[in-house]
């Protein structure tokens, strides 16, 4: 996946969509005035904010600034530094991603669903951090999502926080303030990165990854302003037909029976246990969460604010003869679903509950 603009970016001009404030706030710590005095970096900054949102690139850009040699545009994207970070092949930056160990292999693989920082990383982090920097003039340890650490690896992050190298600088992501130990987030500088606005992502997709206008208005009002989710769709030549498959799927559900109902669920767990389709499954119920709220939105006359534009008008037959509560009561039934399906529960009981909460609708939905 191409997570940053194909286009060639001029110098000094960050890799970022969106989020203008935080870029301005990370910029002034770079420059070569706030290097060599006061203003410039502190030894720790914790990114904060949904799944997507731009945390990474965010601290990838804010990498490439600090060590760009370039003497006043930073990041310059030209230099050997830029180059290398855009890369990920730097010796000053080092990334510690959540990971799943393969089964009876001693490897294990990058995972941000379900995956794990592990406890042997911890010991890498205390080594690296330790050290010199090879080329630049900081070292950058980039911790991504680190709320998915044991009690191990954080703790190590805290005495690494407590007592920072000299030229040592700490990045770290995360869901939010309550998902981190309170001794980490008080000694980051914290900055929460909230959701882009349908413009600023149509408008990215745009000029940045080349989308048509009808596919970059369809993903950046789906994206519930997270950049990353779109550039995904938009780099997988499957995600439209997968899409509108999953929506026909759940439309037919709404008119089947109990049986059929189960039968699906059936599916869909087998499809879980067996390690095949997390992703799938997840995506999925966020799909389901997305149509209803449409049909919400659609009661409510607020049919200008809804995401799925391209499926208006079986948003509004819908909207016409579903309960405005039934819905209601749904939308909360899958959120409670996605959040036991994140811990040990009962994959199959779950989802029979889901299913069979979903409202009957006899007539056949539109073509």
């Amino acid at each position: 996946m191409q997570t940053e603009p194909g286009s060639s970016l001029p110098a000094g001009r960050w890799p970022v969509f969106g989020h203008t404030w935080a870029v301005q706030l990370l910029a002034k710590t770079t420059t070569p005035a706030a290097a060599s005095g006061r203003g410039g970096p502190s030894h720790a900054y914790l990114l904060l904010g949904a799944p997507q949102i731009g945390k990474t690139t965010l601290a990838r850009a804010y990498a490439q600034a600090l060590l760009c040699t370039h003497p006043s545009e930073r990041p310059c994207h030209r230099c050997r530094a830029c180059d290398l970070i855009a890369r990920n092949a730097h010796p000053d930056v080092q990334f510690f991603q959540p990971r799943t160990k393969l089964p009876n292999k001693d490897d294990s693989v990058v995972d941000r669903l379900d995956g794990k920082i592990l406890a042997d990383q911890a010991d890498v982090l205390v080594h690296e951090a330790a050290l010199r920097p090879v080329e630049g003039r900081y070292r950058i340890l980039l911790i991504q999502d680190v709320h998915r650490a044991n009690d191990t690896f954080q703790n190590k992050v805290l005495k690494t926080l407590e007592e920072p190298p000299p030229n040592t600088i700490l990045l770290l992501t995360a869901l939010d303030r309550t998902s981190v130990l309170p001794t980490i987030v008080s000694r980051c500088q914290v900055l929460t990165l909230r959701p882009l606005d349908v413009p600023t992502v149509e408008g990215a997709l745009v000029d940045g990854w080349g989308a048509a206008p009808e596919e970059a208005s369809l993903y950046a009002r789906l994206a519930n302003g997270r950049l990353g989710w779109a550039v995904n769709q938009l780099a997988d030549p499957d995600s439209r037909r997968r899409r509108t498959e999953q929506l026909q799927a759940l439309w037919h559900l709404l008119a089947a029976d109990r049986v059929d109902r189960l039968a699906f669920a059936e599916t869909m767990a087998s499809d879980r246990s067996v390690g095949r389709d997390n992703r799938q499954l997840f995506g999925l119920l966020e799909l389901w969460t997305g149509w209803w709220r449409d049909v919400l939105l659609f009661q409510a006359g607020c049919a200008d604010a809804c995401s799925n534009v391209d499926q208006v008008a079986e948003l509004q037959r819908q909207a016409n003869v579903l309960e405005q509560e039934s819905v209601r009561k749904l939308m909360y039934t899958i959120q409670r679903i996605e959040q036991y399906l994140h811990h040990t529960v009962n994959t199959r009981l779950a989802l029979d509950v889901l299913v069979l909460n979903l409202p009957y609708l006899q007539s056949k939905p539109l073509a």
